[in-house]
């Protein structure tokens, strides 16, 4: 099963560099093995469940853990170009 998840960290730092907790989400997914959309007001991924899933996890310890006061998280079954929700 595919699934897609979209989620931004704050606190946000206004411009200029990304903030830490951002780029180590982005890291960490890397990590995985998984190629995230890093962008600006955050990051999209999608994958295999049983990669993605523990990715995500491993994504929320380490965000919190570099600097991330809040997570918001959607997952979505089906990648982006599906119509199947």
């Amino acid at each position: 099963m595919i699934l897609r998840a979209e989620f931004t960290t704050e606190p946000f730092e206004g411009e200029g560099e990304p903030p830490a907790h951002a780029v180590a989400a982005r890291d960490c997914l890397l990590a995985a093995g998984l190629e995230p959309e890093f962008g600006p007001l955050g990051t999209s991924i999608s994958g295999e469940r049983e990669a993605l899933l523990p990715a995500l996890a491993a994504v929320m310890d380490t965000v919190l853990s570099t600097g991330a006061n809040r997570i918001t998280l959607q997952v979505t079954v089906g990648d982006a170009d599906d119509d199947q929700v």
